[in-house]
């Protein structure tokens, strides 16, 4: 089975390339399933029940999100009650919604762990290696497991990416909005990438106006984030084949594809 993982989406231009390619996109490499980070596809940042249901009516089988996901607080009650859009396991079991989630094929399930790392960042999230742990004995009876894990460091999802090895079928990191060139398989089977890239205008600063983030590193203010929505827009991301009877990766390679909105 063919996996399709996208990076980060980002604002209505990031939506916009989503919606105008994904379907061409699985139907051309065969995609079975399609899991995107959402946590910033809301215009103005994090995530809302319109943005959501957008990339789902797009062909988004399950969204994946990071340290963005409670920006909006009108995701709280629309998150709770949705079994395919995950926020991170390894935040606080208080806050709303799920961090796994399982995806019935009929013959077969795919167990999907949302992970967020702590170097660089909240130092209240639990252990990623640890909640890995715990998530993996709650999915035992799914031969496939991927993990989104969103992490700062490359360091930190290297090393969460050998923990897990042969543990699960694909690795993939988000975050930080820049696609790797390290995709590959672990040696003991999990197909893996650093991160994921985004989806989001090619000019801008990861996704966002370029002059905006340069004011705002230059005079250390604060700036209100706006999203390049047109122009050139990237998909970025990695497809991943997976062995349905071993549940191990047999491929792992990155995915970019551009159009203009």
């Amino acid at each position: 089975m063919r996996i399709l993982a996208l990076g980060d989406i980002v604002g209505s231009g990031g939506c916009g390339v989503v919606c105008k390619s994904l379907n061409d996109v699985k139907k051309k490499y065969n995609i079975d399933v399609c899991i995107a980070n959402g946590e910033n596809s809301a215009v103005g940042n994090g995530i809302l029940p319109s943005s959501a249901n957008e990339l789902f009516c797009y062909g988004v089988d399950l969204i994946t999100t990071g340290n963005h996901v409670f920006r909006r607080k009108e995701i709280f009650p629309y998150i709770d009650e949705r079994h395919d859009l995950l926020r991170p396991y390894n935040m606080h079991p208080s806050c709303p919604g799920n961090g796994i989630s399982v995806i019935d094929m009929g013959k077969y399930r795919i167990g999907v762990i949302n992970l967020i790392g702590t170097a660089f960042f909240n130092s209240s999230y639990a252990n990623p290696f640890d909640s890995l742990d715990a998530a993996l004995e709650e999915l035992e009876d799914c031969r496939i497991r991927i993990v989104d894990f969103h992490a700062e460091s490359t360091g930190e999802k290297q090393a969460l990416a050998y923990y897990a090895d042969g543990r699960v079928s694909a690795f993939f990191g988000t975050h930080t909005h820049v696609l790797t060139a390290d995709a590959r398989i672990l040696p003991k089977g999990t197909g893996y990438i650093t991160d994921l890239g985004m989806c989001g205008a090619r000019e801008s600063v990861l996704g966002v106006q370029p002059d905006i983030i340069i004011r705002a590193l230059k005079t250390s203010m604060p700036e209100k984030f706006f999203a390049v929505d047109s122009g050139s827009m990237m998909m970025n991301g990695c497809i991943f084949e997976i062995d349905e009877n071993s549940g191990k990766a047999t491929g792992a390679e990155p995915f970019c594809c551009e159009i203009n909105i």
